[in-house]
C-alpha cells in the first residue's frame, strides 16, 4: 500500500509560514520610550514644526509622520474626529456634535401629485369600496352592494394598469385583486345573477397565481346546484374535494354532504349512500344520518335503515331538551314565549306520548324509567308540585321503582326542611330496596338533621359497602366524622374522596379545613392554594388564606390575599377591618380611610367606622377634615362620648370658640352616663336583695322591686342585661313607676343642678382624650 506514497525531499519543502515574523523597523513601537526625539514631541511644540528636507528620520531610524521611507509610507494620525481642528486654534468654540449648526431643516412635504402617492390612494379607496359592499349585504341591500363591487372593480383594474407602467408586474397586489374578484362573484350569486357569477368565479379559477383558487369550485358547484343542474354541481364539488387538503376535516364532510344530496337528486341512491356512509364512520351528525335513512328507505333495505337508525340515535345532540324550557336570560320577550309554550298540547303530547307508546309496547319495564325521568325533568324546571304528584304514582309499585320514587321524595322534603315527611319517604325507600345507596344516603341525612351523628354514620358507611363510588355518601360521612370530633377518620374519607373527585372545591375546602383544625396552617395553605387554582375567584377561601399568613406573621402574603378578597367581595366587614388596620399599622392613613368610609356606608348605624375615618384624618395631619367628620357623627350621634371629646381636643388645639359649647355637651353626655350606670347597679342590687327575700316579703317590698323594674324597661340607652325576679308582678296601674322617694333604693347619683351651674363647669384635664 505505500508503493504509491511519495515523499518530499527536505530541499523542495517550502515553509508555509515564512515571511509572518518579518515587518518593517519603521513600524516598532516597543522602544518609543527611549526615542528622545519622539518624547519631546509629545511634550512640547516640537513634534509640530515641519521637519527639514535633510533631516527625514529621528535618531532612532524611526521615520516621521508621513515620511516615505524604503517605498513604506506611515499613517497620518486622525484627531478631526475628537474635535480638535486648525479653526478650533483660532478662536473657534469646542463643539464635536455640531449643534452650533442650528436645527435641522423641515421634513419634505409629501407630494401628492406623484404617481407613487396616486397609487396608494387608490388603493385605500379599492379596499373602501370593497368593505362597504360587504356591509350593504350584511344589511340585506343587494342593489347597493353589487354597485359598490362593480365600481371596485373598475377601480381595481385602473390601479394594475398603472402600476403596469411605473413598476415590473411582481409588484401587483394580488391579495387585492382576488379580494375584489371573490366579492364581486359572491354579490352577483347574491342578486341572482348567476352566469356572471360563474365567469367571475372562472377568471379566479383560471389564475394560476391565485394560490387558493380551486376551493372556490365549491361555490360554483352551489350555483349549478341553484340551477338544478346536478350533473355539473357533483363535478364542481369533486374537484373542489380534489384540492381541499385532509386538515380541512370539516370542510370536507360538508362537500360530501353536497355530493349526497345532488345524488338523490338525481336519484343515484348508490352513490348518495356511499357518500353519507363515509360521513357517519368519519364524523356523524344528525343531517347525514337522517338522509342515510332515506336513502334505504328509497331503495327498500329494511335491515341496513336499522343499522342506520342505530348510528342516527349514537349521534350526541349537543341540546339539552331538559332545559329548554328554562329561560337562560332576563329578556322579558323570551321568558313570556318560554312560559307560553311551557304547557302547551305540543308540550303535554311531548310528555305523555313517548310514555304512553312505551306503555302499550313490549318494552312495558322501560316506562317505569321514563316517568321517573320525567319527574327529574320537573325538578329541573323548578315544578314541584307536579314533581311531587309524579313521584306519588310509584307508591304501589314494585319494589325497585318504588325506591327510586321514594328516595327523590325524601330528597325533595329534605330540601323543603320537612324532616317529618322526609323521614318518611328515606324509611318507605331503605324498606324497599336496602341495596340502594341513594335510599341509604337519604336516610343517613334525615338522622344527621335529627343530630344523631353514630347512627347517621353507619346509614353512610352501609351505603359504601353497597356501592362504593358513592361520592355523596363518602362526603357526608366525612362531615359526621368531623361533628363526632373524630379528625383522622374524617380526613381519611375526604382524601379518599379527592383521590376520586381530583378538581372538588368542596372536597379540598375540607381537607384545608381540617388541617386548620389540627392546627398545621402550612399543610391547610397548601390546600388552600390548591381550592385556589379551582376556583381563583372566591373571596372567603382569598380571606382564608390572608388570616392564615396573618397568623403566621407573613404580612406581605396576607395583605395580597385579603386585597384580592376584597376585590372580589368588597363587603365583607372583616377584610375591610383587617386592610385598614394594616395601611394605619404602615402609616399610611390616608389610604386606610377609603374602607373605613365603606364599612361606614355598609353599617350607618354604627359610629364606630365613622370614628375610624376622623382618627384617619386627624393621624394624617388634615384637622380640619377631621373636625368636619366629627362634626358630622355628632350630630348623627349627640350622645357618643369619644366623638365629643375628640372635638374638644380639635377645637382647642385649633383655638376655636365651639370649645365651649362641646365641653358642655361633653358634660352632660357624661353625667347621664354616670346616672344610668348607678341606676341600672342599683337595679342589680335590688334584684339580688329580692331573691334573698324570696316570697316572704312584705307587699310593700315587692311592689317597690316592681316599680323599681318598670322604671328600668322603659330607660333609654340601656345596654347592660337586666335580671329580675321572677316571682314579683309589676304593678302598672301605679303612676309613678319610681315610687315615693323615701321608699326608693339608694343610688350614687348626686342631686342634679341647674342647668346654669352645670354650664359654667369647666371642662378637666382627665375629660380629655389622651
Amino acid at each position: 500500500m505505500m508503493q504509491n506514497v511519495h515523499l518530499a525531499s527536505e530541499a523542495d519543502e517550502d515553509d508555509l509560514y515564512s515571511g509572518y515574523n518579518d515587518y518593517n523597523p519603521t513600524f516598532d513601537t516597543e522602544d518609543l520610550e527611549n526615542d528622545v526625539a519622539f518624547q519631546q514631541a509629545a511634550r512640547t511644540s516640537h513634534g509640530r514644526r515641519p521637519p527639514s528636507k535633510a533631516t527625514l528620520t529621528s535618531s532612532m531610524g524611526r521615520p516621521m509622520t508621513g515620511a516615505i521611507q524604503d517605498g513604506v509610507a506611515r499613517p497620518m494620525t486622525a484627531v478631526q474626529a475628537a474635535g480638535y481642528t486648525k479653526a478650533a486654534m483660532r478662536g473657534s468654540s469646542f463643539d464635536p456634535l455640531g449643534q452650533a449648526r442650528g436645527p435641522a431643516p423641515p421634513l419634505e412635504m409629501k407630494n401628492s401629485d406623484s404617481s407613487e402617492e396616486k397609487i396608494r390612494q387608490l388603493e385605500k379607496k379599492v379596499n373602501e369600496l370593497v368593505e362597504e359592499s360587504c356591509i350593504a349585504n350584511s344589511c340585506g341591500d343587494l342593489k347597493t352592494a353589487l354597485e359598490k363591487a362593480k365600481e371596485a372593480g373598475r377601480k381595481e383594474r385602473v390601479l394594475v394598469r398603472q402600476r403596469e407602467q411605473i413598476a415590473t408586474p411582481e409588484n401587483i397586489n394580488l391579495d387585492l385583486t382576488y379580494s375584489v374578484l371573490f366579492n364581486l362573484a359572491s354579490q352577483y350569486a347574491a342578486n341572482e345573477m348567476y352566469a356572471e357569477a360563474l365567469n367571475t368565479y372562472q377568471v379566479i379559477v383560471k389564475n394560476k397565481m391565485f394560490s387558493n383558487g380551486g376551493r372556490l369550485k365549491v361555490n360554483m358547484g352551489n350555483i349549478y346546484l341553484k340551477q338544478l343542474n346536478y350533473s355539473k354541481a357533483i363535478k364542481f364539488y369533486r374537484m373542489a374535494l380534489d384540492q381541499i387538503p385532509g386538515v380541512h376535516k370539516e370542510m370536507r364532510i360538508k362537500i360530501m354532504e353536497n355530493i349526497g344530496v345532488a345524488f338523490i337528486k338525481t336519484g343515484q341512491y348508490n352513490e348518495a349512500i356511499s357518500s353519507f356512509e363515509h360521513i357517519m364512520s368519519t364524523s356523524p351528525n344528525l343531517k347525514a344520518g337522517f338522509n342515510l335513512i332515506l336513502c334505504y328507505f328509497a331503495i327498500g333495505n329494511s335491515e341496513q335503515m336499522k343499522k342506520a337508525f342505530q348510528k342516527l340515535i349514537a349521534v350526541p345532540l349537543e341540546v339539552d331538551y331538559d332545559d329548554k324550557y328554562i329561560s337562560s336570560n332576563d329578556d322579558p320577550h323570551t321568558n313570556l314565549l318560554v312560559e307560553a309554550i311551557k304547557n302547551d298540547s305540543l308540550r303535554q303530547i311531548e310528555r305523555e306520548r313517548c310514555v304512553e307508546a312505551v306503555k302499550a309496547s313490549h318494552y312495558v319495564e322501560l316506562a317505569n324509567d321514563l316517568e321517573i325521568n320525567k319527574a327529574t325533568t320537573y325538578l329541573r324546571q323548578q315544578d314541584f308540585s307536579q314533581a311531587l304528584e309524579t313521584l306519588k304514582m310509584f307508591e304501589k309499585k314494585d319494589s325497585r321503582v318504588k325506591s327510586a320514587a321514594a328516595t327523590n321524595l325524601s330528597f325533595l322534603y329534605y330540601l323543603e326542611n320537612e324532616l317529618a315527611q322526609a323521614t318518611n319517604y328515606a324509611d318507605l325507600a331503605v324498606n324497599s330496596d336496602r341495596y340502594n345507596p341513594a335510599a341509604l344516603t337519604n336516610k343517613g341525612n334525615t338522622v344527621f338533621a335529627n343530630g344523631d351523628y353514630e347512627k347517621a354514620a353507619e346509614f353512610y358507611k352501609e351505603a359504601l359497602r353497597n356501592d362504593s363510588s358513592c361520592t355523596e355518601a363518602l362526603y357526608n360521612l366525612g362531615l359526621t366524622y368531623k361533628k363526632l370530633n373524630r379528625i383522622d377518620e374524617a380526613l381519611d374519607c375526604f382524601l379518599k374522596l379527592h383521590a376520586i373527585l381530583r378538581n372538588s372545591a368542596q372536597v379540598l375546602h375540607q381537607i384545608a379545613n381540617i388541617y386548620e383544625i389540627m392546627e398545621d396552617p402550612d399543610a391547610a395553605m397548601e390546600w388552600l392554594l390548591q381550592l385556589i387554582s379551582v376556583v381563583p375567584t372566591d373571596p372567603h377561601v382569598l380571606s382564608k388564606l390572608g388570616k392564615l399568613y396573618d397568623r403566621e406573621g407573613d404580612k406581605s402574603q396576607a395583605f395580597h390575599y385579603y386585597y384580592e378578597s376584597y376585590r372580589y367581595f368588597p363587603s365583607n366587614i372583616e377584610v375591610i377591618e383587617w386592610l385598614g388596620a394594616y395601611y394605619i399599622d404602615t402609616q399610611f392613613c390616608e389610604k386606610a380611610i377609603e374602607y373605613f368610609e365603606r364599612a361606614a356606608l355598609i353599617l350607618p348605624t354604627q359610629v364606630k367606622w365613622q370614628l375610624m375615618v376622623a382618627s384617619c384624618y386627624r393621624r394624617s395631619g388634615n384637622y380640619q377634615k377631621a373636625l368636619e367628620k366629627y362634626k358630622v357623627i355628632h350630630r348623627k350621634f349627640p350622645e357618643n362620648v369619644e366623638c365629643l371629646r375628640f372635638l374638644v381636643r380639635l377645637c382647642t388645639d385649633m383655638g376655636l370658640k365651639e370649645v365651649q359649647e362641646y365641653m358642655t355637651k361633653l358634660k352632660k353626655v357624661e353625667k347621664l352616663k354616670e346616672i344610668r350606670e348607678q341606676r341600672i347597679k342599683s337595679g342589680r342590687d335590688g334584684s339580688a336583695r329580692s331573691r334573698r327575700e324570696g316570697n316572704a316579703g312584705s307587699g310593700n317590698d315587692g311592689t317597690k322591686g316592681g316599680r323599681l323594674n318598670a322604671k328600668l324597661k322603659a330607660l333609654p340607652g340601656t345596654s347592660e342585661p337586666y335580671e329580675s325576679s321572677v316571682s314579683k308582678e309589676i304593678d302598672a296601674s301605679y303612676i309613678d313607676p319610681l315610687g315615693p322617694q323615701a321608699e326608693r333604693p339608694k343610688t350614687a347619683a348626686r342631686k342634679r343642678t341647674e342647668e346654669d351651674d352645670f354650664a359654667d363647669e369647666e371642662l378637666g384635664e382627665d375629660l380629655l382624650p389622651e
